[in-house]
């Protein structure tokens, strides 16, 4: 029986070719501890008072903020929905909860569905308040043919065609649309769940992601024309039993097969049923891990790739991340440069958050979700654990994990859950709450990227009411005192630590101290930049005068 946990392994998007770059660099040399644990008390983010609710009860919309344009990966899961990571994530202003929904945990026996863990879920989404990005993936065994899934091909209707009205029945010889049609069937507003539990309107899942990074073989390798025939059958049936629902083309990681996207389009371009179902999607989701500056490139990249086509999209990065060595489950001793490429220090893993959103949402990209609220278990097995040491340990096999999560784990975790500061939120947590609290008040757009490549980087969008957000940072390794020009009379500074000071402009224009980047371990950044990640950010809100 199949490891429920392995989940971690499946949709954790550092794929296995960039993580094994990294581990590969990750030499376990013994080595001095790192200061002691005690010191990481000071890393930890303050966050307010939770309010409290009912067990079971509709969380307010006024109790808390929740960004409809960020959101948080495995915020729950089936095996792990407990109130305290509803709590929080909604404490740091989350908007969205993405998931798989595997169809191998639901379809036990060919034609036997047990849907009562992801009611639970569903439901436990729906009561807190959040939207849902659900990710339909995972092949049962006994349809699996080859990389790919049995009858994939067949007819979705039982009258023999790929379109019916909305009353005609699936073809029972295609699995694959079998489960997509009790999938949506079930978990849409107005469904069988809604009903059961007396949702209001509009309360269910209306987003469905067809797989997890199709682009690299570790999640698919059936080719590109299966995965094409495989979001179009989901497209049809999804649309056919709910027309509001969108349909998120899989995450695309971009890491060995970089055509796959045109190749795909190109062969729904000549279907002759893709205008009458939108091309059979209606969102392109990408995942940017490591170097921030990528969620903004594989934005581009997707809008300039269907571009070429005539057609647009919106864009979500709906994974993005970055792992930190200087804490538990990290690799602690990792004081070379070559022990820890692609691997950031806490204060770093903060940074990283705030530029990957600012450089997707400067391209145009639509939500940003970051991976993920607890550690759990990344890429390892369920049950890998061990205490808190200074590398002797990797003598005896596993010695250090994942440590992507905005919060520790808990004691209770099935993986890494020896942390003395066990569920304590990071640094990147505080980060979370100023981007949500800056870009979930209002609607905004960009305006301008400048200084991408030299010392000082600066991100301007505009709000809805017409004030102006500015996020910039350095990109040296010396603090630099950065001049620019004002809109308003002063501006209000938001700092990562949570707290705000009023910036007053100084013969229309602003002075500020930036914060110098620190030692990253990147040897190949992707374009000239001085820095992958760079020093402290800094937000700031000025109300336009001119």
């Amino acid at each position: 029986m199949q490891s429920g946990f392995r989940r971690f392994i499946d949709i954790n998007p550092a794929a296995a070719t960039l993580r094994l770059l990294k581990r590969m660099a990750l030499v376990c040399l013994l080595g001095a501890v790192l200061a002691g644990w005690g010191n990481l008390q000071g890393a930890r983010a303050q966050v307010p008072v939770v309010p409290t609710t009912a067990p079971g009860a509709l969380v307010g919309s006024d109790e808390y903020r929740r960004a409809d344009r960020l959101g948080i990966t495995f915020i729950s899961f089936i095996d792990d929905l407990g109130a305290e990571r509803y709590r929080n994530a909604l404490i740091l202003g989350a908007g969205w909860n993405r998931w798989p929904l595997y169809w191998d945990r639901v379809e036990t026996r060919p034609g036997v569905y047990d849907w009562l863990a992801y009611d639970k879920l569903v439901a436990s989404d729906i009561r807190n308040g959040l939207q849902t990005n659900a990710i339909l993936l995972g092949r049962p065994g006994f349809w699996q043919d080859g990389g790919s899934v049995t009858n994939l091909y067949a007819p979705i209707y039982a009258n023999g065609a790929d379109s019916a009205e909305t009353d005609a029945p699936i073809n029972q010889e295609n699995p694959w649309a079998q489960f997509v049609h009790y999938a949506v069937t079930r978990y849409r507003p107005g469904g069988v769940l809604a009903q059961h539990n007396g949702f209001n309107d509009g309360q269910g899942i209306r987003v469905w992601e067809i797989w997890n990074e199709p682009d690299i073989p570790q999640f698919w390798n059936g080719g590109r024309e299966a995965y094409a025939r495989m979001l179009k059958v989901a497209a049809i049936v999804i649309k056919t039993v709910d027309p509001q629902a969108q349909i998120v083309f899989g995450g695309l990681l971009f890491a060995n097969d970089e055509g796959f996207l045109a190749h795909v389009l190109r062969l729904i371009r000549n279907d002759p049923l893709r205008d009458r179902y939108n091309w059979f999607f209606d969102i392109v989701a990408v995942h940017s891990y490591d170097d921030p500056w990528r969620s903004g490139w594989l934005t581009k990249v997707v809008q300039d790739t269907l571009a070429t086509l005539q057609i647009s999209r919106p864009v979500w990065v709906n994974e993005t991340g970055i792992s930190v060595w200087n804490d538990y489950p990290g690799p602690v001793w990792a004081y070379a440069p070559e022990q820890r490429i692609r691997l950031a220090t806490l204060e770093q893993q903060a940074h990283f958050l705030i530029m990957s959103a600012a450089f997707a949402w400067a391209k145009g990209a639509d939500v940003v979700m970051y991976h993920q609220l607890f550690d759990d278990c990344g890429n390892y097995p369920a049950g890998t654990d061990f205490p808190p040491h200074n590398g002797a340990l990797c003598a005896h096999g596993t010695c250090y994990g994942d440590a992507f999560g905005l919060y520790r784990n808990q004691v209770d975790s099935h993986c890494f859950s020896q942390h003395p500061l066990a569920n304590s939120p990071r640094p990147a947590a505080l980060a979370f709450q100023v981007l949500a609290e800056v870009f979930g008040a209002l609607p905004f757009e960009p305006v301008s990227l400048l200084g991408l490549t030299e010392d000082v980087t600066m991100i301007t969008f505009k709000r809805s009411n017409g004030e102006r957000i500015i996020v910039v940072w350095n990109n040296t390794h010396e603090t630099r005192l950065y001049t620019f020009l004002a809109a308003g009379d002063s501006a209000t500074m938001y700092h990562l630590n949570g707290q705000t000071t009023q910036l007053p402009a100084t013969g229309n224009s602003y002075t500020i101290e930036l914060q110098p980047a620190r030692d990253y371990s990147f040897p190949d950044l992707e374009s000239a930049r001085r820095s992958a990640i760079g020093g402290q950010p800094v937000i700031l809100v000025e109300s336009s005068s001119l």
